[in-house]
């Protein structure tokens, strides 16, 4: 596969300045103030020694970018992640010719389509019709081109009814319809899109990831900004790591999205997040064996033991308690409480109450978890804790299969299999 982006040692400089802000001040001092700043103009000239004039704000120089290297082939599919201010959306908008490099060069090869932020690339006062042409004109496409592919993008953004209206009437959500559609369906060699998909709705962004997959298929190249890693891991086949500026780690998405993520996850038995009135609240809590040992890591098929302890500002006869676990991407992959059993969970105040889950044959996938606590009842939350717990799950135990399970599976389903004679 030939090159198509080339990027060598790109930066990104921007200069910040710091203004103090000014305090409150009287009527009587703005008076005095001025009266005397006009005094000092008026005696400027017969003066050689004036105090200082007040110096300019502050200010510095902030590197969103800085010595960024890499190349994309035709065909890949890039996924780049990272922390909030990591640059990646400064990437995407030089790479778009949006922002100018400070230093370093870009190299493209193609027509490039890219939907960065609501409000990007149409203009508010022509119609969807009209921006539809537009941008098919910006892109180098023939008025016949654009024609054909005119209706698939109308279909697509489902905005039929108001595509003789001024985009400036749109919603949010219906501008990232038209502004996807006409991106993804103009055949540009290389599509750039950032994390304005979500702002539509879970339907649509479905669509647009569909879309995105089949660019991919199409030979045509893809660089996509996300923090739903789900979707990277699903789309892209390679990723960038991006902190401070800079590339931290490119390679397989699977290798880079679990280096990011061990960054950023909390420890076992540490709560990220509390939420609640505190009517209740767990004082303790643990994962562990069935002597109630600590515990951290089980085999697919295991009994995982999950170990609270409750105590209140009072005596409450019934309390409503669930698990959910998700998994490293933020996905739910289960949700527990104590109604499926039938089993009747109470407080008796200040004096601690303990209790014990039992997830019989552990029927995830093998990869890292994380165990969310929630106590409360009907609308109203005690004590919620997310993702408070850490637990691994590894492939083995009572399972004989060897090769490695794919990346994307939540959980393993029990068969029997057999041979049918005849």
């Amino acid at each position: 596969m030939s090159t198509v982006i080339t990027v060598q040692n790109l930066g990104k400089k921007y200069t910040i300045s710091h203004q103090q802000r000014e305090e409150y001040s009287s009527l009587r001092d703005v008076i005095t103030n001025s009266a005397f700043s006009l005094g000092r103009k008026l005696i400027r000239p017969f003066r050689s020694s004036l105090e200082p004039l007040p110096l300019a704000p502050a200010s510095e120089d902030f590197w969103a970018l800085k010595d960024v290297n890499f190349e994309v082939k035709q065909g890949d599919r890039i996924g780049i992640i990272g922390r909030n201010g990591a640059g990646k959306s400064t990437l995407l908008k030089t790479l778009s010719r949006i922002t100018e490099p400070t230093t370093g060069s870009i190299r493209i090869k193609g027509r490039v389509a890219s939907l960065l932020e609501v409000g990007t690339g149409f203009h508010p006062e022509l119609t969807g019709r009209e921006n539809i042409f537009l941008n098919g004109a910006i892109l180098g496409m023939r008025r016949e081109e654009i024609r054909r592919k005119f209706d698939e993008i109308v279909d697509f953004a489902e905005i039929e009814r108001f595509l003789d209206t001024p985009v400036k009437h749109y919603s949010s959500g219906m501008y990232v319809r038209l502004a996807f559609a006409v991106a993804a369906h103009l055949e540009p060699e290389i599509l750039i899109v950032d994390e304005v998909l979500a702002v539509g709705d879970a339907q649509f962004q479905r669509k647009c990831l569909g879309k995105m997959e089949e660019v991919g298929q199409e030979g045509r190249t893809l660089l996509f900004v996300s923090h739903q890693l789900g979707a990277i891991q699903k789309i892209c086949t390679h990723c960038f790591l991006l902190g401070d500026g800079t590339v931290q780690r490119s390679g397989k998405t699977s290798e880079v999205v679990e280096e990011y993520l061990s960054g950023c996850r909390p420890g076992t038995a540490l709560a990220s997040v509390r939420k609640g009135t505190g009517t209740v609240t767990f004082a303790d809590f643990h994962v562990g064996e069935i002597d109630g040992k600590l515990k951290e890591q089980f085999f697919m098929g295991d009994t995982i033991y999950v170990y609270f302890s409750l105590a209140g500002r009072e005596s409450l006869a019934t309390i409503d308690v669930s698990l959910e676990l998700r998994d490293v991407y933020g996905d739910s992959v289960a949700h527990i409480s104590n109604e499926d059993d039938g089993a009747v969970i109470s407080c008796k105040g200040e004096m601690r109450s303990d209790f014990c889950v039992a997830i019989p044959e552990c029927s995830l996938a093998p990869k890292n978890y994380f165990i969310s606590l929630w106590a409360g009842k009907l609308d109203e939350t005690y004590d919620h804790l997310i993702d408070c717990i850490e637990i691994t799950v590894l492939q083995g135990g009572i399972l004989s299969r060897k090769n490695p399970y794919p990346e994307h599976m939540k959980c393993y389903v029990p068969s029997r299999w057999s041979e049918v004679n005849g």
